[in-house]
């Protein structure tokens, strides 16, 4: 099956680099958001990314602007998904609510479409009774920057049809990732059962005082030669995701420090508006951040 029309479900962070990212490698895509006022701020997010693309990374002009020509936006969620092929959803990071809406989309869509979420921590299988199509449902999930960190986590669940499998493996390679089939589902995929763990200590020596963040993150780029440390990749993450992240694996464990973890992240952080780089102050400020001045090492 080829891919002709995408739709991205969330202008958010991930959802706005998804978009560009296909749009820029000549896919049809479609953003739809909740309201206005988010679907606003993903096209602001798609001009920044296109001067940065161009000043930054050397894209010609002309290939820039003619990824415009590829992105539509709207709130209306029958018109969405119309014609869609493929789908990507990256609404917030809460079970309930993705829920809700794969039951309200089931109703909606086409019956050729293939769903796929970019849930960083809710299985496949976990969402798939409330899709209505559970074979045309899987995860394709992004790393963040997208056209950096360029991989493509496709994960499928036990009812996932192994042709629609193939087709958003190629899909991926299409817009430029590079596809990491994933043959078993596991929370956390292959990177964030990388990442987290590595998250969580960094969190642990900073909130249990062992050191202070900007120390913890110079230990690690000058040990290992990163460009970023835990705290600058927490800020690039975004404090609602390391929150839910949190919550979620308090559900699951009952570990009341884990608990105690979250609330500081939303009391010192989200609750002052504070979310990382998507508003411009985590730990770190942006769009300059203290760790990729040159005297940071030394």
């Amino acid at each position: 099956m080829e891919i002709k029309k995408f739709t991205v479900f969330g202008g958010g962070v991930l959802g706005s680099q998804v978009s560009w990212q296909a749009a820029l490698h000549g896919v049809k895509t479609t953003v739809y958001d909740i309201s206005d006022e988010a679907i606003e701020a993903c096209k602001t997010k798609h001009q920044a990314y296109a001067q940065m693309f161009t000043k930054d990374f050397g894209i010609p002009e002309e290939q820039v602007k003619r990824a415009f020509d590829f992105l539509s936006y709207t709130t209306d969620l029958e018109q969405a998904v119309a014609d869609a092929d493929l789908t990507s959803e990256s609404i917030p990071e809460d079970f309930e609510i993705k829920k809700e809406f794969y039951q309200k989309l089931s109703t909606l869509l086409p019956e050729k479409t293939i769903l796929t979420t970019n849930s960083s921590t809710l299985l496949p299988s976990m969402l798939a009774p409330f899709t209505g199509r559970p074979e045309k449902f899987l995860a394709l999930h992004f790393a963040n920057p997208v056209w950096a960190a360029n991989i493509g986590e496709v994960m499928g669940h036990k009812d996932t049809d192994p042709q629609v499998f193939d087709t958003v493996v190629e899909f991926a390679r299409r817009i430029g990732l590079v596809p990491i089939p994933i043959h078993k589902e596991q929370p956390g995929y292959v990177l964030n059962t990388l990442l987290i763990p590595f998250l969580e200590a960094a969190q642990t020596l900073y909130f249990n005082g062992v050191a202070d963040y900007k120390s913890i993150d110079k230990t690690w780029m000058i040990s290992t030669g990163a460009k970023v440390g835990p705290f600058g990749i927490i800020d690039l993450v975004g404090m609602n995701t390391v929150y839910n992240v949190l919550m979620l694996r308090y559900k699951q464990t009952g570990n009341k420090t884990i608990l105690e973890r979250a609330q500081k992240i939303k009391e010192q952080f989200i609750d002052k508006g504070k979310l990382g780089v998507a508003t411009g102050e985590g730990f770190y400020k942006y769009p300059n951040p203290e760790y990729q001045s040159p005297g940071f090492l030394k």
